[in-house]
């Protein structure tokens, strides 16, 4: 049963993580880093993302409304805005509205890890994986998935350079329509994010009110 849960929890996270559509997102590390630095690049990025996962599983959203105080669906109407500007700049500037990812790989991790690693999806996905589970197989589903999201992203990082070498004009025609349709996407989860939060808050102020 725990197993099940595991696989569930991680497949789960895999999905929002969603290593195809991150590749595009990195598309200026994958054409411009040599293999060795990027697979250092992404690691880096993937444990600092694990450490941002592992409290949210222990703690739950506790962490906004004991620590922070704040309510969760701040930090949802605001990824849903972070979102919905990186949705915009892509559906009009294409793959180059996010190269402004540049600089020694210690920054390139943390700016991989956030906002593209963790964000109001992710971070409710590890909330949800902690609340249903022990704390170690929760953390074992978020490793799980964190790992073969880094994994298929240097099986993509191989693939790009293979083909580029052959067809580069075909690969950049490729990306430069996938990036823009994928904007359609992330624009709308980024509303959904954002229509979420403004519900949660609804509902949060007629409790307060109610009571």
């Amino acid at each position: 049963m725990q197993t099940a849960l595991i696989v569930k929890h991680a497949l789960l996270l895999f999905v929002l993580l969603n290593p195809f559509l991150l590749a595009i997102y990195l598309l200026n590390l994958v054409r411009d880093l040599d293999l060795r630095t990027f697979v250092r690049v992404v690691s880096a990025g993937a444990f600092i993302a694990a450490a941002v996962f592992f409290p949210f599983a222990w703690l739950g959203d506790r962490i906004f409304t004991n620590v922070l105080q704040a309510r969760f669906a701040a930090f949802l109407i605001f990824g849903g805005i972070v979102f919905l500007i990186i949705g915009l700049r892509f559906v009009f500037e294409g793959p180059h509205a996010i190269e402004m990812l540049s600089g020694p790989p210690a920054r390139l991790a943390s700016a991989i890890a956030m906002p593209f690693m963790v964000g109001p999806g992710t971070v409710n996905a590890a909330v949800l994986a902690g609340s249903r589970m022990h704390l170690f197989s929760a953390c074992v589903a978020i490793f799980a998935a964190l790992a073969a999201t880094v994994l298929i992203l240097i099986l993509l990082k191989l693939l790009h350079d293979w083909v580029h070498g052959r067809s580069a004009s075909v690969v950049e025609r490729y990306v430069s329509i996938a990036g823009r349709i994928s904007a359609l996407v992330i624009g709308t989860l980024a509303i959904e994010m954002i229509f979420q939060g403004i519900e949660q808050w609804l509902a949060s102020s007629r409790i307060i009110a109610g009571d």
